[in-house]
């Protein structure tokens, strides 16, 4: 909403506990600036941690058992095997060293402090940066309770200095120029600023919805409304209000001074989660006295009053959000006035609605527009499959939904996820059914791809015995499809050749030409390429790209691609194979198709190899060695082929290069992160110099960095501070080291750092 204002004090204090506390929360009243105060440590200590800094938004989510999901989406981790979120995470953070960053968890507290329990035990680099509400109640928690910034004293000005509440002035003063320009705090109304902020107990939310009622008040008008309705408020009494009452009080206010219609809005908006746009805004939020073309107007009044931020500015698709506090406040009055139930089934048809026509629209030029757009409301879809799975008599609509949004939960790497609402709405609607056979097709085709063959294979079958009676042509290719993945996935060639081919056979009978058709052209084509025949491969995969080509389809084009990539390389087509990679590369980037990243990086790393260029093709595989465990076990995908021909390209690369420059260059491509390592395989930027060494150090991440530090001259204090932590586990650190090196002075590891770094740069 504003630039966060100055809270030295506050973040001094938070980095030093964090430095002595693993798990730290930052409690308060709400709209008292946690988050604020978070986001800045957090931003303050990204370079203490090697392995980053990573933000967890949980203020929209109403599933606790989504928070590991959460968690793991945040990071980036796209697990495509079939173990539980909690598990993957656990083996993933085991050896990083990293801040976690976990916001608003006071709706999932039980749920977070679970978490992270389980995390900080298996992962003692690991440190979680909380905020709530209330405690977590952990174990070994911290808390830290954050206060309201502090307040002026308009009858006392200090002499010198810079005055208290300078702070929560300028916040004011900030927010008030944004609805009028022309605003600024001067000599003649100081003192009535800073009695309204006062008066607001310097809550930095009251104080910025207070400031915006400068576009029609003055200050003086201000600060007589909030008296009359503090002085109603507390019957007569001098007794300070409590910080959540003086809250609850100006949120009051504002939404008394919104018009009817307004309030109305900003009631029926808090059953969105996250953002939302002005179609979504419109189609839940008109009716009942709200005229469609209305909603603009109100949206934007909203805005205007600080209730609504509008978010992606210099974006022509705007879109709207609730504070946490307000979302809240409008969801209570809508529960009051009896509409609850009414705008949450409108919700859920208006994202039923966008799934459905996302599906619908698919197969077409405008995969990334719709996949942009149906990622963007990921935390509202979540909202309505929920609806759907704890309404009675909604079940069958929750399949319908969740299996509308396969072609998401695929593109986008999200296969847990998908297969977590599949499954709940399976077990629900257990009647026969043609939305629970269209269902029980995406599930399979998921559990395929996460390894589960015996669950892919059972409901396949199940799909299959439902359709053959009745003749559903559609649902018996989707089934057969799956099955024929299934051989693939299990090395059975022969029998996936022929069960695509029959795939392939039933479409055309149907005259249907959709994702799956081009899915099963690119399978077939895989197919008779791993069993030698490239010609009848690169034939296959020419005509899956003219299908492609003439319908505008983008993403199962990139496997076609990626096909005939591999089927180029095999002929030792080099030139061609890496432009196709890279093809495929931009195609995977632009859909955040993370496991498809993941192996192009891979094979472009083969393909360099078999170029010559081993340098490039050993930094090539460093940065998918990186990105491998965000993803799950690459071998799930290709099994021995994938396996050799890894193999194979590490073995060339080592002889060529020799095992030290092997891996100097193995190590350059572990430092990239996935969007560096993607622009240094396309070719768009250099891979970066050789790290300081970690591969054959006998130093941890952690006592690697302390070494660095000893180096420059740091002391045990500094050192402390620059990487967050106790200066006494500093000093742990340094005598370890020297212990661990056979050394006893900081000069000798001075020295031995400076001997380390030019062995490398030889």
């Amino acid at each position: 909403m504003t630039s966060f204002v100055d809270r030295r004090g506050e973040v001094a204090e938070t980095k030093r506990l964090l430095s002595v506390a693993r798990l730290l929360t930052l409690t308060g009243a709400g709209g008292v600036g946690k988050s604020r105060l978070a986001l800045r440590v957090a931003a303050g200590v990204r370079r203490a941690f090697v392995d980053g800094v990573w933000l967890v938004e949980l203020a929209t989510l109403q599933d606790h058992m989504l928070v590991d999901q959460t968690v793991a989406d945040s990071m980036g981790i796209r697990d495509r095997t079939t173990r539980s979120p909690r598990n993957v995470l656990v083996g993933y953070l085991r050896d990083r060293q990293l801040l976690l960053v976990l916001d608003n968890c006071e709706y999932v507290a039980e749920y977070c402090a679970d978490l992270a329990a389980e995390l900080l035990a298996a992962a003692p680099e690991v440190r979680i940066l909380a905020t709530s509400q209330q405690a977590l109640s952990a174990p070994g928690e911290q808390l830290l309770v954050v206060l309201p910034l502090p307040l002026p004293d308009p009858e006392h000005p200090p002499l010198r200095g810079r005055p208290v509440g300078d702070d929560v002035i300028h916040l004011f003063a900030e927010r008030a120029m944004l609805v009028r320009p022309d605003f600024e705090v001067t000599a003649d109304n100081r003192a009535t600023v800073g009695r309204i902020c006062r008066q607001l107990d310097g809550l930095p939310l009251a104080v910025e919805l207070a400031a915006a009622r400068v576009r029609v008040l003055s200050p003086e008008q201000i600060l007589a409304r909030l008296d009359d309705r503090f002085r109603l408020l507390r019957g007569g009494s001098h007794v300070v209000l409590p910080r959540h009452q003086t809250l609850r009080a100006v949120v009051d206010w504002s939404y008394e001074l919104c018009s009817p219609a307004e309030q109305t809005l900003w009631a029926r908006a808090s059953v969105f989660a996250g953002g939302f746009d002005l179609d979504a805004a419109e189609a839940v939020c008109a009716g009942d006295g709200i005229a469609r073309e209305e909603v603009l107007d109100l949206l934007t009044g909203l805005v205007d009053k600080s209730i609504l931020i509008r978010e992606n500015q210099d974006h022509a698709w705007a879109r709207y959000r609730l504070l946490n506090t307000l979302r809240h406040y409008g969801r209570d009055r809508l529960r009051a006035g009896g509409q609850e139930a009414v705008l949450c089934r409108r919700h859920r048809d208006y994202y039923l609605g966008l799934a459905e026509r996302g599906e619908a629209e698919w197969f077409g030029p405008n995969q990334l527009e719709l996949s942009a757009h149906i990622r963007s409301a990921h935390p509202n879809l979540r909202v309505a499959l929920k609806y759907c799975l704890t309404t009675p008599g909604e079940s069958q609509t929750g399949l319908r939904m969740a299996a509308a949004l396969q072609f998401y939960w695929l593109c986008c790497g999200l296969l847990a996820e998908g297969r977590h609402w599949l499954d709940r709405a399976l077990a629900l609607d257990t009647e026969p059914s043609k939305p629970r056979a269209t269902a029980l097709c995406a599930a399979a085709h998921i559990s395929a791809l996460q390894g589960d063959y015996p669950a892919a294979t059972a409901m396949a079958q199940e799909c299959w015995d439902w359709a053959v009676p009745r003749g559903a042509e559609t649902t018996l290719a989707c089934a057969q499809f799956t099955r024929s993945l299934l051989a693939r996935l299990n090395g059975d060639l022969p029998r996936a050749q022929m069960l695509v081919e029959d795939v392939l056979a039933r479409f055309e009978v149907l005259g249907e030409l959709s994702t799956n058709v081009i899915l099963a052209h690119a399978l077939l084509a895989a197919v008779v390429l791993l069993q030698g025949d490239s010609d009848r491969a690169i034939e296959l995969c020419g005509e899956g790209m003219a299908l492609c080509e003439r319908h505008g389809e983008q993403w199962a084009r990139s496997y076609v691609v990626s096909t005939l990539s591999l089927a180029e390389w095999t002929r030792g087509e080099v030139t061609q194979a890496g432009a196709h990679a890279r093809e495929n590369l931009r195609d995977m980037r632009n859909f955040r198709d993370p496991v498809g990243t993941a192996l192009q990086i891979e094979r472009l790393a083969w393909i360099a190899s078999e170029a010559g260029e081993c340098e490039r093709a050993t930094v090539l595989l460093g940065a998918a060695h990186q990105l491998w465990p965000l993803f799950g076990d690459p071998a799930a995908l290709d099994f021995k082929h994938h396996r050799a021909a890894r193999e194979a390209c590490e073995r060339q690369a080592r002889h060529r290069l020799g095992d030290r420059a092997f891996q100097a260059a193995f190590g350059r491509g572990t430092a990239l992160d996935l969007d560096q390592a993607i622009a240094y395989a396309l070719g768009e930027k250099p891979a970066p110099p050789t790290p300081a060494p970690t591969a054959r150090s006998p130093l941890t991440k952690r006592e690697q960095q302390v070494a660095e530090l000893v180096a420059k001259g740091l002391s045990n204090k500094d050192i402390a501070a620059q990487l967050v932590i106790a200066q006494r586990t500093a000093e742990g650190h340094v005598e370890h080291i020297l212990a661990k090196l056979g050394l006893t002075k900081r000069t000798q590891l001075a020295a031995w750092v400076t001997e380390q770094r030019e062995i490398w740069d030889r």
